[in-house]
């Protein structure tokens, strides 16, 4: 297999496999990395250009020119469009989230880096995020990237979560831990 000992499986693994090689090879693999992260992002936000990746009723060739109409109105590079471009003409933009998270976590393997994702309750200023990164990479030992995602309904606090381990300190576990005690006494 491929993807064999890379971390990576399945179609999504073997196109980022592919995607990673080619940006290696162009020695473009943090330029690559801004704008699948941007693509990413992009998807997260917007449920038509979700609908589009996912519709299979939308042509090949339609679908292929409207994300090249969108990543062209970002200004991604070459590399990415014509890889996107591809993944659509080969009929699997539906796996196009799984392509870019196999080639995110291919990259921060290779750099030694560890992926921490943190849910927040509000947005964080750049120093918050600076202050996170710092100290999960004294604890971790290792390089860190921090993937924040806002998560209203947790009140006040995150969760965060690197590998298999996770901290909870949201308002929202509290005053269920809370809730669960009062049951407990009458």
């Amino acid at each position: 297999m491929a993807t064999e000992g890379t971390g990576v499986s399945g179609l999504g693994g073997r196109y980022a496999t592919a995607l990673f090689a080619l940006a290696d090879e162009q020695k473009a693999l943090d330029q690559t990395a801004r704008d699948l992260a941007l693509l990413k992002q992009l998807l997260a936000e917007s449920a038509d250009l979700r609908r589009l990746v996912g519709s299979p009723l939308i042509s090949r060739a339609d679908q292929a020119k409207a994300m090249d109409a969108v990543l062209a109105n970002v200004q991604m590079s070459p590399l990415v469009r014509n890889f996107v471009g591809l993944v659509a003409r080969n009929r699997r933009l539906f796996a196009l989230s799984a392509m870019i998270d196999a080639f995110l976590a291919e990259l921060a393997r290779r750099r030694g880096e560890q992926t921490a994702f943190v849910t927040a309750a509000a947005a964080l200023t750049p120093e918050q995020e600076r202050a996170i990164t710092d100290t999960l990479r004294k604890a971790l030992g290792s390089k860190v990237s921090v993937n924040v995602k806002v998560d209203p309904s947790l009140i006040g606090g995150m969760i965060v979560k690197v590998g298999s381990r996770m901290v909870d300190s949201s308002v929202r576990t509290k005053l269920n831990r809370l809730k669960l005690a009062m049951k407990g006494v009458q």
